[in-house]
């Protein structure tokens, strides 16, 4: 197969990703949750390994700074070391939870595989403490991070970078619904004077 149509297969996949399977109905139901976590003063956390873990970091700035939903997540170096030195790396992010989850928190974890040990021990305690859990994942539909979720969203891939970015788009689209629109200045005080 030649260079051109590679790519083209490659970008087909994201096609079929992005059009092929319809999320708006989970997407709508996630912008919800999102705001009754923020009307009850609770808030939003988001984990993930690897690529995940860098989605959540994006998305944990952008819901807080352009969607007002107050987010984190934890993806500190020094807390994945001491906590996983401490307890494990299987165990790490449960205790992250233990630290810093309070009551009403909206908790979204993010596995391609949906089979990372660290993320369904997270998972496990999320569920444990009465917190609405929100999964992402790809790979095969009947993954154990898809099954412990309230709302599971997955996607019929293999390709890391395909679950991915496509997770992130769809994340990312729930900050926008929130907004109630896609293109926007960075800084709110622009945003407030484009809207007057």
């Amino acid at each position: 197969m030649n260079e051109t149509a590679w790519l083209a297969h490659y970008f087909e996949r994201y096609r079929t990703a992005l059009f092929e399977h319809d999320v708006a109905p989970q997407l709508i139901t996630l912008k919800g949750w999102m705001l009754q976590a923020q009307a009850r003063g609770a808030k939003v956390i988001f984990a993930g390994n690897g690529g995940s873990a860098a989605m959540a970091s994006h998305c944990a700035v952008d819901f807080t700074k352009n969607a007002g939903i107050r987010s984190i997540n934890f993806n500190e170096a020094d807390l994945i070391t001491c906590f996983a030195n401490d307890y494990g790396y299987e165990s790490w992010l449960r205790k992250a939870l233990e630290a810093y989850a309070d009551d009403g928190d909206l908790v979204v974890l993010i596995s391609s595989s949906g089979k990372s040990p660290n993320i369904l021990n997270a998972a496990r305690y999320a569920l444990e403490q009465g917190l609405k859990l929100v999964t992402f994942t790809g790979f095969a539909q009947d993954n154990p991070l898809a099954a412990l979720g309230h709302l599971s969203f997955w996607l019929d891939s293999r390709a890391y970078n395909v679950i991915e970015m496509t997770h992130h788009i769809w994340l990312l689209a729930v900050c926008d619904l929130i907004i109630g629109e896609a293109e926007y200045p960075a800084r709110q005080e622009e945003r407030d004077a484009v809207r007057q």
